[in-house]
Order: C-alpha cells, then sequence, then structure tokens
C-alpha cells in the first residue's frame, strides 16, 4: 500500500524564487534533476530541482507562460503562451529550436509525446494541434471542442490523444488508425470544466474537473470504471504512479488525495502547506511530489 505522508508539515520544501508575477506552471525532467516553470511575467526559467539554484532565464514570448513541458529524454522543454505561440527550447544551451505559429488564441497546454517525437497543444481557439518536434510544423488540427482545451496527454502507445475542455467533455482521437479514417470518442459525465487528462503506463485514462471530481476511464470502450469524489475544490493536476496503480490529484482545496485505481478509493490525503496545489508528479521510485505556486515562488514537497 502507498505510505505516502499525510501531513505535508512534516515534509522538507525546496522554494524557487525569481520570478517576477504569479507562477502558473511547472514541469520536470525524466530524472527530476532540473524543473521548469512560466509565469505571467512571460519567462522561462529553469532550476536544480535539489538544491533551487536557478540554471537559467528565457526571454522570447510576449504574453504570460501558462504551460511548460520537458521531452522524455530531457533534451528538450517547451513554453505555450498567452501570445498564441508554443517555444521549443534545447536542454543542454538554453537555445530556441523553434517558434510554433498555428493557434489564432492563448496557448493553454502543451506535452510531449511518450517518444519525445510530437508535441500537442490546446488553445482557447477550441482546437488541438499536434506537432512535427523537428520540423515545427502542424501535422494535424483536432477540430469539435465547444469550448476552449485546457489539457492534453498522448497515451503511452501512440494510439490516443486525449483532450479536456471547458465543454464539459473529453475526446480521445485516435492517432494511428489501421484503415487511416481519423476517429473520435466522445467522453461524457464531467458537470464541469476539464482542467487536467492522464494516462497511466497501461493506458487507463483519467480526467480532473471543476466538478470537484476525478473520472477513471477505459479508453477502448469509453466506459467511466470510476467516479472519484472528496475534493472540496477543483481538481487542478493528475498523476498515475509508475505501476499504475494509484492516481494523485491536486486541487484548490490545498490538497492531495492518492487514490486506489482499482478500488477506486481514496487511501491517503495530503494537506499542510501546498496553498492551491497546482502540480503533482511521481518520481520513477514511487515519490510523490507536490508543487504550489505561492505568488512569485514555487513550492515543492
Amino acid at each position: 500500500m502507498f505510505k505516502g505522508p499525510r501531513d505535508l508539515n512534516q515534509l522538507d520544501l525546496t522554494k524557487f524564487s525569481g520570478h517576477k508575477d504569479e507562477v502558473n506552471c511547472v514541469a520536470f525532467s525524466s530524472d527530476f534533476q532540473f524543473v521548469v516553470t512560466g509565469s505571467d511575467d512571460q519567462r522561462v526559467r529553469v532550476f536544480n530541482s535539489k538544491t533551487g539554484e536557478m540554471v537559467c532565464k528565457l526571454k522570447g514570448h510576449t504574453g504570460a507562460i501558462k504551460s511548460v513541458a520537458v521531452s522524455p529524454d530531457s533534451k528538450y522543454f517547451a513554453s505555450g503562451s498567452y501570445d498564441k505561440t508554443i517555444r521549443l527550447w534545447r536542454t543542454r544551451d538554453a537555445e530556441l529550436v523553434h517558434e510554433l505559429l498555428g493557434h489564432s488564441k492563448s496557448v493553454e497546454i502543451v506535452v510531449f509525446s511518450s517518444e519525445g517525437e510530437y508535441l500537442a497543444s490546446g488553445s482557447w481557439d477550441r482546437t488541438a494541434i499536434l506537432w512535427d518536434k523537428e520540423r515545427g510544423v502542424p501535422v494535424r488540427i483536432f477540430v469539435g471542442h465547444e469550448g476552449l482545451v485546457q489539457s492534453v496527454a498522448f497515451s503511452p502507445d501512440g494510439r490516443w490523444l486525449a483532450t479536456g475542455s471547458w465543454d464539459f467533455t473529453v475526446r480521445l482521437w485516435t492517432l494511428n488508425s489501421p484503415d487511416g479514417v481519423d476517429k473520435v470518442t466522445v467522453l461524457e459525465g464531467h458537470k464541469g470544466n476539464i482542467h487536467a487528462v492522464v494516462f497511466s503506463k497501461d493506458g487507463m485514462l483519467a480526467s480532473g474537473s471543476w466538478d470537484k471530481t476525478v473520472r477513471l476511464w477505459n479508453p477502448r470502450t469509453g466506459h467511466a470504471l470510476h467516479v472519484l469524489k472528496g475534493h472540496e475544490g477543483w481538481v487542478q493536476a493528475l498523476a498515475f504512479s509508475p505501476d499504475g496503480i494509484y492516481v494523485a490529484s491536486a486541487g484548490d482545496d490545498e490538497s492531495v488525495r492518492v487514490w486506489d485505481v482499482a478500488e477506486g478509493t481514496c487511501i491517503n490525503v495530503l494537506e499542510g502547506r501546498t496553498d492551491v496545489a497546482q502540480h503533482c508528479a511521481f518520481t520513477p521510485g514511487g515519490a510523490l511530489i507536490a508543487s504550489g505556486a505561492w505568488g512569485t515562488t514555487l513550492t515543492l514537497t
């Protein structure tokens, strides 16, 4: 059973300072050696996750940074902004590789595929775009949501792209259909905006919503397996454990909850010093990390 701490007041905290406005997003390298942050100050910063020391500060965006992501091999990271663009950066020298142009409104989310070959983004223009990382060009534009697309996730096998929207739905788009026909499955049931979607390593899908619930889905059938209730505020972020046995949810009720996937039950509540928990992640060893933005400072537990 998961043995995570029940009270974040018992944990050591690492703080990352330097932003001049609210911190909106955070992403970890796969080895958790560095962390990337984005802020309303239009800057992307990279920190040593162990020491909290800033490695570099990147300029170029002309709008607030709403999402950051690190490639699976940690060689690249991406940033999405209110300026309607996505910037792809090279980690070793912090150089700009591509500026991705295609969205007509603010970019809310950007993620890498499991192999790192592609990026996907979601926007206020109600579309998601699949990008070729090497060429920096759109491969496919996904149209159909009736609200902004705030969350995007690739399935581990590259079969699906999941998108979550303010239209209260999750859409599953087939990326590699054997017959070459584009297919989409609409997952309905949430009563609020979808803020987070994530796949487990074996392909289960989780979605988190402003309706304060998490839903676990079988993407092959489109059926909801469990509705996880317990948060008293919006669900902001989700993460599966490396073995797929647990899923963690971070909420703006100042808590992170850990759920047993098979049983659909909450087995642990972490609360105390997260403020509004905006991000959560499991390390490769199974430890749970939560983060919250306190003004211009990011705090990791």
